[in-house]
């Protein structure tokens, strides 16, 4: 079998892409600064990373910003230490599955309940695109609240198709988006349009016939919610999978739970 033809990273399209680090970038960066619509950046950015999988781009956006909000995982990652990782966000897809296919935007909203965070999440045909300006503006004037993006690369003349990546930013006078990529081995954080990333954002998932849309992600004073893990479940068995091995599965929850 012939090896794989390997890449280092790919040229940003650029329009209509601003790349973060150009002087365009950094202009951008410091006019948002001073507007105060980087509020959330400083944080997110404080404990980013790459995705560990060419497929594990939800997991990565949401790895990021539960950290980002400081949520405590309630368990043990490696060694003493409790920090939220790719690897476990799990509750709702197997990981060898996401990691072959990737992973929808309604498993990815169960993975945030799952994980104890307040979800809002929107489909495109579910908002608009004021709606979503003034969602963003929200999250980016806030270090209480993240948004994460699931869109298409097409509209942005980059390659690939379904991402998912959380936004660090907005420039109110150019109307712009910052992409925190996820995928650094592929392209750096840059600057888009806000009318294009709602384009990107307003298409079909082939994997579900839904369209794709944004996420807003906080906080949530209660535990993890076991009904909603419950649901992605139920929707599993109805996708085929057998009832009494998720029933066997869940057991020991219910067995945990206080009245």
């Amino acid at each position: 079998m012939a090896a794989m033809a390997s890449l280092y990273r790919r040229v940003l399209p650029s329009p209509p892409a601003v790349e973060f680090a150009s002087e365009e970038g950094k202009r951008l960066f410091s006019e948002a600064l001073e507007s105060g619509t980087l509020q959330g950046f400083f944080n997110l950015i404080s404990v980013f990373q790459t995705q560990s999988e060419p497929a594990f781009c939800g997991l990565a956006s949401l790895s990021v910003v539960l950290n980002a909000l400081a949520i405590d995982p309630g368990r043990q990652w490696k060694g003493p230490w409790r920090w939220f990782d790719e690897s476990m966000l799990d509750c709702c897809e197997p990981l060898d599955k996401v990691k072959a296919e990737g992973i929808t935007f309604a498993k990815l909203a169960c993975l945030a309940h799952c994980a104890g965070a307040n979800v809002r999440s929107f489909r495109a045909d579910q908002s608009t695109i004021h709606d979503f300006r003034h969602h963003l503006v929200r999250s980016a004037s806030s270090q209480d609240c993240h948004l994460i993006a699931s869109y298409h690369r097409k509209p942005f003349k980059q390659t690939g198709t379904g991402h998912f990546s959380p936004i660090g930013g907005y420039h109110a006078g150019q109307d712009m988006a910052l992409i925190l990529d996820v995928a650094r081995f592929k392209y750096p954080p840059h600057w888009v349009p806000l009318p294009l990333l709602w384009e990107a954002m307003n298409t079909t998932d082939d994997a579900t016939g839904l369209l794709r849309g944004f996420m807003l992600i906080s906080r949530h004073t209660a535990a993890p919610s076991l009904l909603y893990t419950l649901l992605c479940r139920v929707a599993e068995m109805k996708a085929g999978k057998a009832w009494r091995s998720i029933a066997w599965k869940m057991y020991p929850i219910f067995l945990r739970m206080r009245v």
